[in-house]
């Protein structure tokens, strides 16, 4: 009988993960989105890394 171990391609086991506590972190794949926000009336504009769980995943993972 054959076992294969694979490893959890999660996000908190994946090279361009950046964890910023226990159960989340930011994903550095690509460079960060511009988003716009309301705030007093005004429109705020900021480049901001999306935030993950550290169990999400995607079809981008690559190992650490």
């Amino acid at each position: 009988m054959n076992t294969t171990t694979t490893a959890n391609a999660v996000c908190n086991t994946c090279t361009f993960w950046d964890k910023k506590n226990e159960t989340t972190g930011e994903c550095h794949r690509y460079a960060p989105q511009t988003i716009s926000f309301v705030v007093d009336s005004e429109t705020k504009i900021e480049s901001r890394f999306p935030v993950t769980a550290a169990e999400d995943y995607c079809g981008e993972y690559r190992a650490k």
